[in-house]
Parts: structure tokens; sequence; C-alpha cells
């Protein structure tokens, strides 16, 4: 039988996970008080947050779906990273405080509703960021768009030129020889 104090912390997870689009698990054995703060606050500034949790009241506030499919992922001592829709910004904030600081394993990632293993969390991370992706995605976009521009307005210069030249010959042929 649950206790209230273990009642209200499963509520508790059960809206962070409800809030947050992407989460990733870590093993924070081996980190100190100093360390997990310094993570913390690298991650507080996208807007993710991180929580150390306990394994089975986790499993209890997640859904059925997700606590079947992170069953193997909560053992050993777990941290949660409860993130936002971008998923690139707490990848990155992980990695800059693994390589600074000390080296924080993985252990997996929820994204988008799926599984991702650490593997593919460190290769999310070297990813540029979701604005600059977006920006890049664009200017692939306008490019093609202002080489058309180009061409067609080429076409209608050639003509300006070409009618220029017919009128200039058209005025010297008029004009009278002195």
């Amino acid at each position: 039988m649950p206790t209230a104090k273990k009642e209200a912390t499963i509520e508790e997870l059960r809206e962070k996970i409800a809030g947050a689009k992407n989460l990733f698990f870590t093993n924070y054995a081996g980190l100190s008080v100093e360390q997990i703060t310094k993570l913390r606050n690298e991650l507080r500034k996208d807007g993710s947050t991180y929580g150390v949790v306990k394994n089975t009241l986790f499993k209890r506030a997640a859904s059925n779906e997700l606590a079947a499919q992170l069953d193997a992922i909560l053992a050993g001592p777990t941290g949660v990273v409860f993130a936002g829709d971008d998923p690139v910004a707490p990848a990155k904030a992980i990695k800059t405080f693994s390589d600074s600081t000390k080296a924080v394993q993985v252990k997996a990632a929820y994204i988008d509703g799926k599984i991702v293993d650490s593997a593919q969390v460190m290769a999310l991370a070297a990813l540029p960021p979701k604005q600059e992706l977006l920006a890049r995605l664009v200017g692939s976009l306008k490019s093609p768009l202002y080489g058309l521009v180009y061409v067609l307005s080429g076409n209608q210069s050639g003509l300006v030129r070409v009618l220029n030249a017919i009128r200039e010959q058209k005025s010297s042929a008029d004009q009278p020889a002195a």
C-alpha cells in the first residue's frame, strides 16, 4: 500500500511526464550534488528540468505502454530530463556537461513517442539547433526561386535591349544625313 507521500510523488511525476514531449534517461552515479546542480542549470537554459527518480514510482506514473518500453532502461540510479518540444537542446546540454565536467551516461531517450538509444541521442546532440535547421531549409527553398526570378528577368531585360536597339536604328535611319 503506497503512502500518501509516494502517491503525491507519483502524481507529480504524472504531471511532469504529461507536460514533457521528450524524456532523457541518465545514470547519475558518481556525480556530486554540485555537479547535478550544474547540470540542472545547463538544462534550465532551454526550459528543461532534471530530476532524480525512483524507478518503481516512475513506472507507476508512466502510462502502461511507456512503462513497458522503459522496463529495461529503468534499472539502477536514474535521472530524468523532462524536455519540451526541441529534443536537440537538452541533448546538447547533456553533451556539453559531459565534455566539460564529468561524463554522464545517457541510458536512452523517449523522443516523439519512440525510445532511442544513447548513440542516437549523441547523434542528435551533434545536430545544429532547430532554428538554424529551419533557416537552412528556408534558404534551400528560396534559392531556386531567386534563380528563376533572375532567369525570367534576364529575358525581359534582353527584350528591352533589343527594342532599344531597334528604336535607335530606326531613329538614325529616319534622320537625314547632314
